[in-house]
């Protein structure tokens, strides 16, 4: 088996790589930055986001694991003190690999057949170049209403606990095949209105944002910022491919929520 390492380079990241790929190596499993069957993210929930965007091209090949070297984040399996088992369980036994779906964003352009499509594991976001972003909301092709407000985010199941969730949007299993669509502070008066409350798309459903006035926005894919200039409009849909987490161990989604937003000392 190949393996690759994405640190997130602070000092107790770094040195548990090193102690990752010593460990693997003496299992006899090869170092493979380019073609690797297991990526192993040392950090937190955006150095996953990191190792998934370096891997894109081959997700129907790789799996990943993440060993958090902060607080418990929801990507992340393994503690630090967990590396040895961790290390024996990749070398010793099958994993399984379990399926999340990802968001697909594809942006066209005014007089140009030309778009460039992403793909997102949390989220991603629009706002305008200008104060307010006004955008025509199309759901499955038909126009279902027109939003004014600071901007909107749509989001994966298994990123709807990131910024969707600051958002107030709700929180989705990551398995559930589906996207969802949040408003940031939308205007809501007596002349414009906006139905105010996170929408939740299945899998086979397809949102379009096209722009009123402006042409220019700030569109974000995960970490990346992105300005895109003469845009025609924006398509979201769940997206074909799928990322793959390599299981080791049982950590149930439900548990990951309590022990990341609910206080975990509390006694019942």
């Amino acid at each position: 088996m190949k393996f690759a390492i994405q640190s997130r380079n602070d000092a107790t990241s770094n040195e548990l790589a090193e102690r990752a790929i010593t460990y693997l190596t003496d299992f006899g499993l090869e170092l493979d930055e380019e073609k690797p069957d297991i990526v192993l993210s040392i950090g937190g929930d955006g150095t996953l986001l990191h190792a998934f965007h370096r891997y894109t091209h081959m997700l129907s090949e790789v799996a990943f694991v993440g060993i958090h070297t902060g607080h418990l984040g929801f990507y992340a399996d393994w503690q630090p003190e967990e590396l040895e088992k961790l290390v024996i369980a990749i070398a010793k036994e099958d994993f399984r690999a379990i399926e999340y779906p990802l968001l697909e964003v594809t942006i066209n352009y005014q007089n140009s057949d030309e778009n460039f499509t992403y793909l997102a594991l949390n989220e991603s976001t629009i706002k305008s170049s200008e104060v307010t972003l006004v955008m025509d909301v199309e759901l499955n092709g038909r126009r279902f209403e027109r939003f004014r407000g600071d901007g909107l985010c749509v989001s994966t199941p298994s990123g709807s606990t990131a910024y969707n969730k600051a958002l107030g949007g709700a929180i989705l299993h990551p398995s559930l095949e589906a996207l969802q669509l949040t408003e940031m502070a939308s205007i809501n008066n007596r002349v414009f209105r906006t139905v105010g409350s996170s929408l939740i798309l299945p899998g086979h459903h397809t949102c379009v944002l096209k722009p009123v006035k402006a042409e220019d926005f700030m569109v974000t894919v995960d970490h990346v910022q992105l300005l895109h200039k003469n845009v025609k409009s924006i398509q979201y849909r769940v997206a074909k491919e799928k990322i793959r987490f390599a299981r080791f161990k049982a950590f149930p989604f439900w548990q990951r929520v309590h022990d990341s937003f609910i206080d975990s000392d509390l006694k019942d």
